[in-house]
């Protein structure tokens, strides 16, 4: 492959259109197009600002074959994303299931700060793992900021036929979980134990839900590469809106614990004040779409 072929494959790779690569290299968009033309050739500190950008061995962008170079997952990037969404997945369902749990515990007649204790347990340790990841993922994007797509065909439209159940079965489960309690209290009193029995049940339920809807969602965008590479190739409007995006979503949950915690000890609302969290990530969705970057 020449140099044009590399370079055209490398912008296709990353998701980005020639003004927004002109724009990553400060040059303008006819001299991309001259360059993928074959009509003229950048600079050399064009070049190796290329092969920093896009993690490309100079050689191989100028007399090489990339596309070839490529064709493996020398980044493991298939085994970290599948590690990432088991860990975010079961580590927000358990947090779910512990409020279920730790309210089963008390009617059972376990002491109630025993209950609590348990409940802060897994809270900490779903916490840790929140961070840990955060912040291996952070890294890896850091160390691999561009990676080939080598996903087939046959396994993304195999996958895609597994998300439509992830999703249908999360739906679906909340919905089981939701009749199972109606024909409990057409069986039994809407009064305690049997509230907290049925609670527990449906927070149970509702935890394997979000498990479903989280993993299947992560796990599906592992397969949109493009979508990584522009991500961590963006415009300066672009990275100026996912930094206001991120910003954001810190302050609503950071108030949405302070109002957990808040609610917790001035009325001991701590099993049911839970809700707070869905409010808050409701609304870092909401921000996403309002002020995230618009066209990608």
């Amino acid at each position: 492959m020449s140099f044009s072929e590399n370079l055209q494959f490398l912008r296709a790779q990353a998701g980005v259109t020639q003004e927004q690569f002109a724009e990553q290299m400060d040059v303008s968009r006819q001299s991309v197009s001259k360059w993928e033309g074959g009509l003229s050739f950048p600079e050399m500190d064009t070049l190796l600002r290329i092969c920093d950008l896009y993690d490309v061995n100079l050689d191989t962008l100028l007399r090489g074959s990339v596309e070839e170079s490529r064709t493996a997952d020398t980044a493991k990037y298939d085994a970290f994303m599948t590690r990432f969404a088991w860990r975010v997945s079961l580590a927000t369902a358990a947090i779910i299931a512990a409020v279920g749990l730790c309210g089963l515990m008390e009617t059972l007649g376990a002491p109630e700060a025993l209950a609590g204790a348990a409940l802060l347990l897994v809270i900490t340790v779903c916490v840790v793992v929140f961070v840990v990841s955060g912040i291996e993922y952070a890294n890896f994007r850091k160390k691999n900021p561009l990676i080939t797509d080598f996903y087939t065909e046959e396994q993304k439209e195999s996958f895609q036929r597994k998300f439509v159940w992830h999703i249908a079965g999360g739906v679906g489960a909340i919905l089981f979980a939701v009749a199972l309690l109606a024909l409990f209290f057409s069986a039994f009193p809407e009064r305690e134990p049997y509230e907290s029995y049925a609670m527990a049940f449906f927070l149970l339920i509702a935890a394997g839900a979000v498990w479903s809807f989280i993993y299947g969602g992560i796990v599906h965008d592992k397969f949109d590469i493009a979508r990584y590479n522009r991500e961590n190739n963006p415009t300066p409007e672009t990275k100026r809106r996912n930094d206001l995006v991120g910003t954001v979503c810190a302050v609503i949950m950071l108030l949405a614990t302070a109002i957990y915690v808040g609610l917790g000890l001035a009325l001991d609302l701590w099993k049911t004040a839970w809700w707070v969290f869905a409010v808050g990530g409701i609304l870092c969705g909401a921000a996403a779409v309002v002020l995230g970057p618009k066209g990608e």
